[in-house]
């Protein structure tokens, strides 16, 4: 224990506090120990040369007691508990619209785990906290230096436990604008001890910790002079500080404050500053500090480790409530009703607040102070603050009259059905409340509980619940917002560049953009900007509502939904990249082609987009080349379909646009035809390998051939591939047979026989459907077969009997929308070229792959006689390659006497004489 300081003023309350623990703890040794630390750590800090000033974050009591110190002590220097990198920032707050965030940004860290990136600290800011009123003072009082002592944004992750990570679920990144970054906290004043808030929060009558605060620190400490304040924050911090079983937290704190204490005494020793001239403000947790490094009196050195080699960009980022509230684990609505706390307390107690000159969204004040008072010799507070009752405040009946009468309007204009009725029932379970908890005046939170018992009755039927709008009745979340001047040159680039738009970019609300391209080409550049925007940023923060953007195509009108207020952080963030938009989305294609999971069809949807909102050739060849290398590199083929997909659009493109391909896709075209000569019969017989994907490698090989062959490559690479392939899936079989048909290895009629045959066997049909998936894939490599296909799958269905078709049906459905998706609109079109056209003419019709029946004439073997018959029959072999090509079957027919045979042939030449005469004129 502690050994007692004689001339302490809290002899008198440290004696009292023994006594107690003597008589009514069950371990007395245990709770005296506690109870005299306690009044020691008050002692302590009281008695530091250097006066101390204990906060707590975001707390209108900490900023309503600042206000009063700072314009009674009117110190000269101001040390703050703030990351010291972060002080050039604090100037530009001038340009912001509370609340916002001071961050630190970095993407390429050098002494990290890689897992880490990019690294985020964000440093939360609104007017009703302390550190905000001491900055303010520091940056419009000529004279006064505001010097940052707390770690540096490094060495908060240097001193990150480097195996845990942190977790955040869904909800909280949802509601935070902060993202996952960590969050510094300023002045933090929680229980690290489960039990210890359980049992305050029990014996408070309270739901959460932030209205047990409200209710038994704010509510108290807001109307109390300086001297009790301080000394019940140290308290506070001090219990909290010996309860505390976090032992890794607590060695980070403490070498936080082995830090601070370090940079105060290196400030105090190279400047000329006097310590009576001097207010140090931190968290009342690190105000009741033990460390041996405590005190400008202390010799204790502390080293303190160099930063890293990471770079660290930093600027302003827009904030809210509800994200101040999710990061930093306070109850919903909490910070709200502290901001409304802070604007009631303001009126009734007349003081005028700091703030900096200029400041966006804020009330003009003055800023005269008052000559400064002498300190005096600290005085016990604590004995008569802890030994009488809160002072209780009467029942303001006209507010809560006006919060019970402005909850039901917002009840109905959200869908609930409350009345006048409603209103007079919150009115008076609010006082209820109050009482029930022994309070004389209703809190906001008492105000809370009564409008959801009364209002919401278990029923939401609105968008937003009664929880929610009382939240919005007692402050809302407000949001805030960066000024223009202090944002980076990236995002003042793009607000210049978007004024053509005529619109108001900073408005919170979502708004229409409508670009007529042809009649006003001067916002062309503002639609090249919007579609790299979307590319860059959220998906609903840029949204093309009409217009599209592909290779070789430009809208002509565009219409826009953009939102860029709320999603400015994002917009700023984007400036930590690059200085400008064209830069920030060049680095991002070039970081994602050379990123080690890269692939081939990555770097070709690079190339595109390089050339969609780039318009670099030579950025585009660069990338292209990293294509032929990743494609070369590459032993799988599961992105075979979407590499096919985009070089042929990609060489369509510069077919069209370009005189010759450029040098890149020759190369990728011989490097694609040799790697996949080289894994195709492998990937035949791969049961891990789809039909679409060998599919898709035929259709390179084939769709590439022309150009692979005018390059040198050699066509005999591809037969000797198809003939060492030996599938046993069926659908790669009928996939196998599509290939050596366009080969013309495999003629047409025995592709038809074999799958005669196949249709034939009992055994077979339960795979037919799987024959059908690979002819139907087959389309896409060899586009001569989608009419065969539609006369397999005629067939099928004309000759299987309905005990077989109709079990089998339902399979063949489902395979053709799972694995052919896309080819089924192909086939539907060609079916219907090849089936008739109206329901009547279904009757007469006759298939064309079906043999027609004898007529009469042809049983007499009619034939044609003059020079052209006499040229075919005396050079048969024209007419037998064609025959064997069509699968036509028979022989050549003796001409009979007189030329009998061709009456039909002259009396259809004679009813159909234009493609006669159309012969005769092109051969004269």
């Amino acid at each position: 224990m502690t050994e007692p300081n004689q001339t302490s003023p809290f002899g008198s309350l440290r004696e009292q506090l023994l006594d107690a623990a003597a008589a009514f703890a069950d371990s007395p040794v245990a709770v005296s120990d506690v109870l005299a630390g306690l009044v020691d750590d008050v002692d302590r800090a009281l008695r530091e040369k250097l006066e101390i000033f204990p906060v707590c974050h975001h707390s209108p009591a900490s900023a309503l007691a600042m206000v009063r110190r700072l314009r009674e002590k009117q110190p000269k220097v101001i040390y703050l508990e703030l990351c010291e990198d972060l002080r050039p920032l604090l100037t530009e707050l001038r340009n912001c619209k509370l609340p916002v965030a001071v961050q630190a940004f970095a993407t390429d860290i050098d002494g990290f785990p890689k897992t880490w990136a990019p690294l985020s600290v964000v440093a939360p800011i609104t007017e009703a906290s302390a550190e905000y009123q001491a900055i303010s003072y520091a940056l419009e009082t000529p004279g006064v230096e505001l010097v940052l002592v707390d770690r540096s944004t490094d060495h908060v992750f240097q001193w990150a436990p480097k195996e845990e990570e942190s977790e955040k679920s869904g909800k909280e990144v949802e509601a935070g604008l902060h993202g996952d970054a960590v969050g510094v906290e300023i002045g933090d004043l929680r229980p690290r001890f489960a039990e210890l808030e359980e049992h305050l929060l029990h014996h408070g009558k309270v739901r959460h910790w932030s209205e047990w605060w409200d209710q038994y620190v704010e509510q108290p400490l807001s109307g109390a002079d300086y001297d009790t304040y301080r000394q019940v924050m140290v308290l506070i911090g001090s219990l909290f500080r010996r309860l505390n079983r976090d032992g890794s937290r607590l060695a980070v704190d403490e070498d936080r404050e082995r830090y601070m204490w370090t940079r105060i005494r290196e400030h105090l020793s190279t400047s000329e500053a006097d310590p009576a001239d001097c207010l140090y403000v931190c968290g009342a947790f690190h105000a009741a500090s033990r460390v041996e490094q405590f005190g400008l009196a202390s010799t204790a050195a502390f080293e303190i480790s160099p930063r890293t080699q990471t770079k660290w960009l930093y600027g302003l980022i827009p904030s809210s409530h509800s994200a101040i509230e999710a990061q930093f684990g306070l109850a919903p609505g909490s910070v709200s009703i502290a901001a409304a706390s802070w604007a009631k307390s303001l009126t009734r107690t007349k003081l005028t607040p700091f703030q900096l000159a200029g400041q966006k969204g804020a009330r003009k004040r003055a800023a005269k102070l008052p000559a400064p008072k002498p300190v005096g010799v600290p005085a016990d507070k604590l004995s008569a603050f802890l030994s009488q009752p809160p002072a209780l405040d009467e029942l303001d009946q006209a507010e809560l009259l006006a919060w019970s009468v402005d909850i039901v309007r917002l009840a109905r204009r959200n869908g609930y059905l409350a009345s006048t009725a409603d209103a007079i029932a919150v009115f008076e379970t609010s006082i209820l409340l109050a009482g029930i908890r022994n309070r004389a005046r209703p809190t906001p939170y008492d105000f809370q509980d009564a409008a959801i018992t009364c209002i919401e009755k278990d029923v939401v039927p609105g968008r937003r619940d009664v929880r929610r709008l009382c939240e919005i009745l007692l402050g809302g979340d407000r949001v805030g917002e960066v000024g223009y001047d202090a944002l980076p040159p990236l995002a003042r680039d793009v607000y210049d560049r978007l004024k053509p738009l005529g619109l108001d970019l900073e408005k919170r609300t979502i708004q229409r953009a409508l670009l007529d391209l042809n009649a006003t080409p001067e916002l062309v550049p503002c639609s090249d900007l919007l579609w790299m925007l979307r590319y860059l940023l959220p998906s609903d923060a840029v949204r093309p509502i009409m217009g599209e953007r592909r290779l070789g195509e430009r809208s002509i009108q565009e219409s826009w939904d953009l939102s860029f207020g709320k999603h400015q952080r994002s917009i700023i963030e984007l400036g930590y990249e690059g200085i400008s938009i064209e830069q920030v989305l060049e680095q991002r294609l070039r970081r994602s082609v050379w990123d080690p999971k890269a692939t081939a069809a990555t770097a070709l949807a690079a190339v595109e987009d390089a050339v969609l909102f780039l318009g670099s050739r030579r950025f585009a060849d660069e990338l292209g080349a990293r294509a032929v290398e990743l494609l070369a590199a590459e032993r799988s083929v599961d992105d075979a379909p979407e590499v096919l997909r985009r070089i042929r659009r990609l060489m369509a493109y510069y077919r069209a646009n370009e005189p010759e391909l450029p040098a890149w896709c020759e190369e990728f075209a011989t490097s694609g035809y040799a790697h996949y000569c080289t894994l195709l019969p492998t990937a035949f017989v791969d049961d891990d390998t789809g039909v679409r994907q060998v599919a898709a490698m035929l259709g390179f090989l084939f769709s590439m051939e022309s150009v692979a062959l005018a390059l040198g490559c050699d066509r005999a690479q591809l037969e000797l591939a198809v003939l060492q392939s030996h599938p046993e899936s069926p659908a790669k079989v009928a996939l196998l047979w599509a290939a050596r048909h366009q080969l013309g290895l495999l003629p047409m009629a025995e592709l038809r026989s074999r799958c005669d045959e196949l249709l034939g066997n009992p055994l077979v049909i339960p795979s037919y459907p799987q024959y059908i998936m690979g002819f139907v894939q087959a389309m896409e490599p060899v586009p001569k077969l989608s009419g065969f296909v539609v006369e397999v799958i005629s067939k099928a269905f004309g000759r299987l009997p309905d005990s077989v078709l109709l079990p089998w049906l339902p399979k063949l459905i489902t395979t053709l929308r799972d694995q052919a998706e896309e080819l089924v609109p192909l086939l539907v079109r060609e079916a219907g070229r090849t089936f008739p056209g109206t329901l009547a003419a279904v009757d007469s019709w006759t298939p064309p792959w079906t043999a027609r029946p004898a007529t009469a004439a042809a049983a007499a073997a009619p034939v044609a006689s003059g020079p052209v018959a006499e040229l075919l029959r005396a050079n048969p072999a024209a007419c037998d390659a064609v025959a064997g090509l069509l699968g036509c079957e028979g022989g050549w027919q003796e001409l009979s006497a007189g030329g009998a045979g061709h009456r039909e042939v002259s009396a259809l030449l004679a009813e159909h004489p234009e493609p006669a005469l159309a012969l005769a004129g092109l051969l004269t």
